[in-house]
């Protein structure tokens, strides 16, 4: 190869990898706004002008302003030139907010690097369309499995009209959430607690059954110090709204938002409604994909769900189950002790939901283990 072409191959290798490096620095800032931007999704902007970073977005709290218009509103007149990292393709409609794609062209940019394309109607291709029209260079696909991760929860819900849920476990070596008399607190260290806590503030909502709440009176909230602002709406399974006007999570309702899925047509207690509970009536409380939809039409785009074991069970059967978070400690409770998982009723192996092992680590005498849906 000539002096030219290896210079040539040279080029193209630093500019593949600085696009990497300001890629997965606007994934960063995408990956913060999880759990506070639904119904939008999470979008993280980085400006570059020069090789010097001039300004940085993410998705406002809400979904407004979006990631762009805040990077642009920070370089000003320093956008003219620049490259745009953005790791969803710019928004193309205007509503209550200018187009995304066409701010960007209006103030001069010379180049976007996007990380995955945007499957909304509304989007979808319009926004590259508005860059190249404006005689910006694009370039797509950088680190587009990175932000398929982070942007999984919008995606579900604009392809398949529901939320992408994840079901978390924190149980014993052997799979158990309870001693057989109820008792639960605590099978799992601090530090996985606080992981817990921590991953609720990332989803849009939590989802338990009635069960769980009339046995734990639970609360459900965020409780790290400092993002005790990003509690996630709770979300109770409730056929025949039976959740006390007393509960915690009643009298709490008008600080932390509470749905209450229930059978269309059951009597509800008036004092739901006066404590603030917002009252969602399904057809069927037991037709989980019916439910997912009425979630998504809500705008819900991540769920996580920590129900006892009946309600596991009915994600897995459902085929809802996108991801599984585990914390496993090292104890053993014992075949009379509450599993995790309720009954699937297979019958046949090949019938088992399959799950692909993402990440695994310790966290302190714990092992969390994330997994992934095969289905």
């Amino acid at each position: 190869m000539s002096d030219a072409g290896k210079s040539a191959v040279w080029g193209a290798g630093a500019r593949l990898s600085e696009d990497r490096l300001h890629m997965r620095h606007a994934l960063s800032l995408a990956r913060r706004t999880l759990g506070r931007v639904a119904p939008n999704p999470a979008v993280g902007c980085v400006l570059v002008r020069q090789r010097r970073v001039i300004a940085r977005g993410y998705t406002r709290p809400g979904g407004r302003p979006h990631a762009e218009a805040v990077a642009l509103s920070q370089a000003g007149r320093d956008a003219q030139g620049a490259t745009a990292y953005v790791t969803l393709e710019p928004c193309a409609h205007e509503g209550e907010t200018p187009s995304c794609a066409r701010l960007l062209a209006e103030a001069g940019i010379a180049r976007a690097v996007i990380a995955l394309d945007d499957p909304d109607p509304r989007t979808a291709g319009k926004g590259l369309a508005i860059l190249r029209q404006a005689d910006i260079e694009t370039v797509t696909g950088v680190m587009e499995e990175d932000a398929r991760c982070v942007t999984a929860g919008f995606l579900s819900r604009v392809t398949m009209q529901r939320p992408l849920f994840t079901l978390k476990s924190a149980a014993s070596l052997d799979g158990r959430i309870a001693l057989a008399n109820g008792t639960s607190r605590w099978i799992t260290n601090s530090h996985a607690r606080i992981y817990g806590h921590w991953l609720r503030a990332s989803h849009d909502a939590i989802l338990v059954g009635i069960g769980t709440a009339l046995a734990d009176d639970p609360l459900l909230d965020c409780r790290i110090p400092g993002l005790e602002n990003r509690s996630p709406i709770r979300v109770v399974l409730d056929t025949h709204a039976r959740l006390p006007a007393g509960s915690r999570l009643v009298q709490s309702a008008r600080t932390v938002p509470v749905w209450l899925v229930h059978a269309a047509g059951e009597e509800i207690d008036p004092a739901l409604a006066e404590a603030g509970v917002t009252l969602v009536p399904v057809t069927d409380p037991h037709d989980l994909a019916g439910v997912a939809n009425s979630l998504a039409t809500r705008g819900l785009t991540r769920v996580l769900v920590e129900g006892g074991g009946t309600v596991m069970a009915g994600f897995l059967k459902a085929g809802l189950a996108d991801r599984l978070v585990q914390i496993h400690a090292p104890c053993l409770l014992g075949g009379d002790a509450r599993p995790a998982f309720g009954a699937l009723e297979l019958g046949a192996l090949e019938r088992a939901p399959r799950f692909r092992l993402a990440t695994e680590r310790r966290i302190g005498t714990d092992r969390l283990a994330c997994y992934v849906s095969e289905g």
